[in-house]
């Protein structure tokens, strides 16, 4: 199938979305209340613009967001890979991981109050939590998938030492890997953003809330499409970044 032919089914399939979601309502098959139309969506948009509320929450969610990412994946790959390269670390982590590893994000919240109060850094720890563990199992598999015969070829072109084999051999062999996690990271982070917004912290998910409240579901739809939107550009920018970072592969 050509580029043109799959993004005209795509452009059409929105549309008959589109149109699906417009008559649902239009029909009074559910009320306008419950599911506003597209058609609704606009003006609830330019009037959270004009009042400011829209660019102020966005641009503090994104501050939590890129935050609690960078915090989140950070400290994820870096145990992740010392994990994968010392077993015996892996083995002393082993039930400490199977303990912690199954606590929802939601069930720190307020363990995030308690220690850092109604605070953007209440909503960062949440965040970082949520994407943590996905990045830490996808450096930790992706070190363990390396080749050992790229290490022992390593060894007879004399790069012997620790250091020279980690940056030479097992972290470029394991780039894709860790940045596949990365990337599943980027939405995880996303999904935690309204999770530690909804208890007081200003930003999308508090606006969204404050909307629900007020039945204001226009409004509520307005945010959600501007987390898809979000979502979308930082998803875009970063297959560019992992395009360019692994263009030895073509």
């Amino acid at each position: 199938m050509t580029r043109t032919k799959t993004v005209a089914l795509s452009a059409l399939g929105l549309a008959g979305f589109l149109i699906i979601w417009e008559l649902v309502p239009g029909l009074g098959l559910v009320p306008a209340t419950i599911l506003p139309p597209p058609s609704a969506l606009p003006g609830a948009f330019v009037s959270e613009v004009k009042n400011g509320i829209w660019l102020s929450s966005l641009i503090r969610s994104m501050s939590h967001y890129l935050a609690g990412l960078t915090i989140g994946c950070v400290l994820g790959v870096g145990l992740g890979v010392l994990t994968g390269l010392w077993v015996p670390l892996e083995a002393t982590l082993a039930w400490v991981v199977r303990i912690l590893r199954p606590i929802p994000g939601l069930a720190w919240v307020p363990f995030a109050i308690l220690w850092f109060g109604i605070d953007p850094k209440a909503a960062i720890f949440i965040i970082s939590t949520g994407v943590f563990w996905i990045s830490y199992f996808a450096a930790l598999g992706a070190v363990r998938a390396v080749d050992r015969d790229l290490i022992e070829l390593a060894d007879a072109f004399g790069f012997r030492r620790a250091d020279q084999k980690l940056f030479k051999v097992i972290l470029p062999a394991a780039t894709p890997g860790i940045l596949v996690g990365v990337r599943t990271a980027l939405g995880q982070a996303w999904m935690a953003v309204v999770a530690a917004e909804i208890f007081g912290v200003p930003g999308l998910g508090q606006r969204m809330m404050q909307a629900s409240n007020l039945l204001a579901s226009d409004v509520v739809v307005v945010y959600m499409a501007t987390m898809a939107a979000a979502y979308g550009a930082i998803d875009s920018i970063f297959v560019a970044v992992q395009s360019w970072l692994l263009r030895w592969q073509r």
